[in-house]
């Protein structure tokens, strides 16, 4: 008679290979998906060197609720726009592997398709509220996949090295800038 633990330590293991396997076919397909319909191409936005059209609504909507606690909010605006072109500035200096790389994600996050079932948000990115975007920020920070997770930390890694790297950040951390030469 089989041990009633090994039966669910097999079910569990299968489990997690089901779940494995339609993540990465999901993942897949969308990228199939956005590169067959044009979703990559390279309609870059206006005063953009790399960032497209269809990655500003997620950026502008994401970059607030990161910088929460970092920036007061009368100069949000500011700052969401001024961390926005310096994300830009560094993706600009990406390889291209890593650009590639970045910006499928950024098509995953922007696809309808995709970004309902992996974010929670199955609206337009510009309509979802603040608590929305940090429920799939925590979503995907606390996720099983490990791809989910990589995703979090690439976003979180890319928006706050912009807003640190900017001189009007320093102030609010305590930093007082690099030492005059």
């Amino acid at each position: 008679m089989p041990d009633a633990r090994m039966e669910n330590a097999l079910l569990s293991r299968r489990g997690v290979m089901k779940v494995g396997l339609v993540a990465s076919t999901l993942l897949a397909t969308a990228g199939l998906t956005a590169s067959l319909s044009g979703c990559s191409s390279n309609d870059r936005a206006c005063g953009f060197a790399v960032l497209r059209n269809r990655d500003l609504p997620f950026l502008q909507a994401l970059i607030p609720v990161m910088l929460v606690g970092s920036v007061t909010p009368s100069l949000m605006p500011g700052a969401n726009d001024a961390t926005l072109h310096k994300l830009d500035s560094n993706l600009n200096r990406l390889s291209p592997a890593l650009l590639t790389l970045t910006q499928q994600l950024f098509d995953v996050l922007a696809m309808p398709v995709t970004r309902g079932p992996l974010t929670g948000v199955w609206g337009g990115w510009e309509n979802a509220s603040p608590e929305r975007i940090r429920h799939f920020l925590e979503r995907w920070q606390n996720s099983s996949l490990s791809l989910l997770r990589m995703g979090h930390a690439s976003l979180l890694q890319l928006v706050m090295m912009s807003w640190y790297e900017r001189p009007e950040s320093w102030a609010q951390c305590g930093y007082p800038g690099p030492p005059t030469v």
